[in-house]
């Protein structure tokens, strides 16, 4: 148990991350029905930003710089890719999306030359070695677990307690009678990809202050894995893509510390694959009949 201590803290973590992450691909399909597959990207964009803007400016404008930008991104999105295609068949949506995922790809091949981007002014203090029962670990694993459930409260109390929270869940039920009762979709949307690009900035923070180097294909495995976990716990579901994601973090290091790390990534869609034969619409998720 001593020896596997640091990969459970690695685990919440990780899990804690891709909660942030997974919470965006959860809010979209809510109300749009859509995978944003460049989820992942404005996940690594967030990294990059992160890498040029500490290096040029001091830290406490750095970090706002990265959440604007990283909004900003998922907003135009939003806008430029998704808005012009709402009464679009959902399979041109869907190729939208994975257009736009390899047109930031390639942006961002163009700005960094394909080099990955070493994080070298990490945010201080949380990337600063710390040692709990003998295990040492920076700072940011302790933090993650706790800046993530902050979060998802805050965002339950927004989705519970607002008027725009109040907007989404009436979006989410009946897209279309929410039209018709005077909700402005549009504005809900877009709130919608701030809310999950916010988050999205938040987690790629935490994530390579830990993993302290930005590829372009940085995205793609916490993307994927943060849509797992959202398919996990039943996508649609906040709550579901917290525990989907805590789970996945959790056994992905677990069975690295059993020296099996090869599997690691294999064992999170084997679990996924299981899951569904038995729960197709996940842990939290609810079966919905379509209406003909």
């Amino acid at each position: 148990m001593q020896e596997l201590f640091p990969y459970l803290l690695n685990g919440v973590s990780v899990g804690g991350q891709y909660a942030l992450i997974a919470i965006g691909y959860t809010l979209v399909y809510g109300i749009l029905r859509l995978i944003n597959f460049a989820h992942g990207d404005v996940f690594m964009v967030a990294g990059l930003v992160m890498v040029y803007s500490t290096t040029s400016m001091p830290i406490y404008l750095a970090i706002p710089l990265v959440l604007i930008a990283t909004v900003a991104l998922g907003f135009t999105i939003e806008r430029v890719a998704y808005k012009p295609l709402r009464t679009a068949p959902r399979m041109s949506v869907m190729i939208s999306a994975i257009g736009v995922s390899y047109l930031i790809q390639n942006l961002a091949f163009y700005i960094t030359g394909g080099v990955p981007q070493p994080v070298s002014n990490p945010i201080p203090w949380i990337s600063d070695n710390v040692v709990l029962f003998g295990a040492s670990t920076k700072r940011v694993t302790l933090i993650t677990p706790f800046l993530t459930i902050f979060l998802v409260i805050a965002l339950v109390y927004l989705i519970n307690n607002t008027k725009i929270g109040m907007a989404m869940r009436a979006a989410a039920k009946d897209f279309e009678t929410a039209q018709l009762m005077g909700i402005k979709i549009n504005s809900v949307i877009s709130m919608t990809f701030v809310i999950g690009s916010f988050l999205a900035a938040v987690g790629s923070m935490l994530y390579f202050t830990n993993y302290p180097s930005v590829a372009i294909t940085s995205g793609g495995m916490p993307g994927l894995k943060a849509f797992v976990a959202a398919v996990f716990g039943g996508i649609g579901s906040i709550p579901g893509a917290v525990v989907g994601a805590f789970i996945i973090g959790l056994c992905e290091e677990i069975i690295k510390g059993l020296g099996y790390t090869t599997f690691s990534d294999a064992f999170t869609f084997a679990l996924l694959i299981v899951v569904l034969c038995v729960k197709p619409t996940g842990l939290f998720g609810e079966k919905v009949t379509d209406k003909v």
